[in-house]
Order: structure tokens, then sequence, then C-alpha cells
């Protein structure tokens, strides 16, 4: 493989970071990036996959290029990889001095490496290069290249040239996800449905997005609407309990979080609205997918976490280690262990390992799916 000539890698790297700087949407960031990096690092198939800011935990949207395995495989990919030891796991590149590194060059036997017994070579892949694309301490995505048998293992150049880029592509993601917190980008799919009920709790408006969302929603206790759309009882409940809350002197707003048919987590925000002369006006309800801050109370319902523990469980989920969250809470080494057993039992689980693998498939896994994307021919 001849190497390029710097002047053509500086102009194809320009050319890169050009594309990327002009992308509207975090799919387009990871399209523009994978179509152009093939022309920098000979690779044969790459998965590109946006992370939750808050946890490090795998999200969406995600990108294939070239790339395609069952879904269990999949699955069983991202539990093993917060449960099992092996080279390069994308929460320690998170926090190495450079965040991008090949799996054979980590290991004189490639075969010593679990995740290539099982998973690289099975898929017919000779060697492996991550990479997490972090800001400001932030990891905002990961990328894997692979490259099949017969081509050399990945070099430590082609690493280097990864690992940076990995700030101009975590600050693209970033600008991406503040514009769609905005309202100034993103897909139409991912825009709130909302609905307006009168002060009887009859429909009476609707946006476009309404009734997308409202097909996402399990299939029970459904309401027809002279719209033409068919309204969960609980959408009905969280508005008049906001209704609720307003004549009895609350702030009139409710918060219902629920998890859709494909997997992922939504919320309802519905809040009850007065006249000009201070009347009740009736309730909008807004219908969008559950952020991770949304999510914060079902992790605490469903396990019982303290607020404490909650928080060192989400340091835990982007590899933290005692000395360290000691250090950020102002605890002692002793106390963050003591909090680790018990969250530990209260999750059902052993290992720091296996408690982020039972958060991500039971929290985020779902939304991963969901949010794939697979790039055409370049």
């Amino acid at each position: 493989m001849t190497a390029l000539h710097p002047t053509a890698l500086r102009r194809r790297r320009a050319e890169l970071l050009h594309r990327v700087g002009s992308a509207r949407t975090v799919v387009d960031v990871f399209v523009q990036a994978a179509r152009r990096l093939h022309g920098l690092v000979l690779h044969d198939a790459a998965a590109w996959v946006m992370t939750d800011p808050v946890t490090g935990l795998p999200g969406a949207p995600s990108l294939l290029d070239g790339f395609a395995a069952p879904l269990e495989m999949c699955t069983e990919h991202w539990h093993r990889e917060f449960v099992e030891d092996d080279v390069h796991h994308f929460r320690g590149l998170a926090r190495a001095a450079s965040p991008a590194a090949a799996l054979q060059a980590a290991v004189a036997e490639p075969e010593r490496s679990a995740r290539f017994r099982w998973f690289v070579r099975p898929l017919g892949f000779a060697d492996e290069l991550r990479g997490v694309l972090r800001a400001g301490g932030v990891t905002w995505a990961m990328v894997t290249l692979w490259r099949r048998d017969g081509e050399p293992p990945f070099s430590a150049a082609e690493a280097d040239l990864v690992a940076g880029l990995s700030t101009p592509l975590a600050e693209a993601v970033q600008r991406c996800v503040r514009d769609g917190l905005a309202g100034e980008a993103g897909p139409v799919r991912d825009c709130p449905g909302l609905l307006v009920f009168d002060e009887a709790g009859r429909l009476v408006s609707a946006n476009e997005q309404a009734g997308a969302w409202l097909d996402e929603l399990p299939r029970q206790e459904l309401v027809p609407t002279p719209f033409g759309l068919q309204v969960p009882v609980w959408v009905l409940v969280t508005a008049g309990r906001a209704r609720q809350s307003l004549a009895a002197g609350g702030d009139g707003s409710v918060r219902t979080r629920v998890r859709s048919r494909n997997g992922r987590w939504l919320v309802g925000h519905a809040s009850a609205t007065r006249d000009a002369d201070g009347a009740p006006a009736g309730t909008a309800v807004v219908i969008e997918p559950a952020s991770p801050a949304a999510m914060a109370p079902v992790v605490v319902e469903a396990y019982g976490l303290t607020e404490r523990e909650q928080e060192i469980t989400s340091r835990i989920s982007r590899g933290a280690g005692t000395g360290e969250i000691a250090r950020a809470l102002h605890l002692s080494p002793h106390t963050v262990r003591d909090h680790v057993k018990a969250i530990l039992a209260k999750v059902g689980v052993s290992s720091r390992g296996e408690l982020v693998s039972t958060l991500y498939l039971d929290h985020f896994e779902p939304a991963h799916v969901a949010g794939i994307h697979v790039d055409g021919p370049h």
C-alpha cells in the first residue's frame, strides 16, 4: 500500500473537515466523514456511533459503512464491551492520551484478543482501528474501521491520523446537537409531536409530527379523535393531571415517560394554560424522545438508586475509577466502594462492567438500534 504524499494527505484532510463543517445533522457528519476517510485510511468497513454525552454509552444515530452483522451479534458485542477484558475498550480510549488505536498493534498475536476471536475474525476482518471523537473532555461519538484478510494491519501513522480527527469531528457532532436543540437543524422525524386539548379534554389541534409519534406508542387503550388520530389513554390522563395541578395551585406541568413499540423511551410533557383573563384555557402535550436527564428518574425508580448512587453510576459508565470518583465527589475511596457495593446489589450484578452492560441494554440499546443508518455507494 503506497503512502500518501504529505501534500495530498493535507488536502484530503482539509476537504473532509470542510464537508463536515457544513453538515446539518449528526448523520450527515458521519456520512461526509466516512466517505472521505476512505481516501485517507484504507479500510473495508466502518461503524460510526453517536454516544450519550452524559454517560458515554452508545446511542443514536449511527452509520454503517460496508458493515453488516446479525443484530444478536451486535448486541453481544456491546455486552462484552462492558464485561470482558480486552484491548482498547472505548471507555479506555476516551480517557487515553491518544483517542485512537489499532487492535493488532496492541497484541503480538490477534487471537489473544477475545473480540478478535469471536467478532472481528468471524466477520472476515483481519484488523480493527478504533477511535473516539471527544471534545472538552466529552465523548460525542465512536468510530471503528476494519480491514479484511490480505490487507496489512493498520499502522501507527494511520492511528495518529484518526486521532487527529477526533476533536474536529467531535466538535461537528456537538454543533449539530446544539443546533438541533435550538430547532435550527435535525431531521423532521425528530421534531416533537404537539397535541392541544381544550378544558374538557377534547383534542382541538395537533402538529404534523404528532401522528408519527403516536404511531410509535404502544397500541393499547386508544381513544379515537375527530382528527383521525388515536390517542392513548395515558396521554389523556397526563393532560388531565396537568389541568388538576393548575386548578390546585400548582404549575400545571406534568411529565410521563413511556417506552415506545420500537423500544426507545419517549416522554410526554403536559402543560396546562390560562387565557388573558387568567381562566383555564386547555392543555398542550409535547411528545418527544426522552433525554438522559429525563431518563434519570426512570433509572432511580427501576433500581431504587439514591441521588448519590445515580451520580456514581453515571461516572462508572464513563470509565472512572474509584480514586477519580472520590476526588470528583469529595468522598473517601472507602465511601465510594461502599456506594458501589450498594449499587451492584440493587441492580443485581456482580461487577462494574455488568452494571454498565445492564444499563445500556435496558435503556440505551433500543435507541441505538432504532437510529442505525446504512451508507450507500460512495
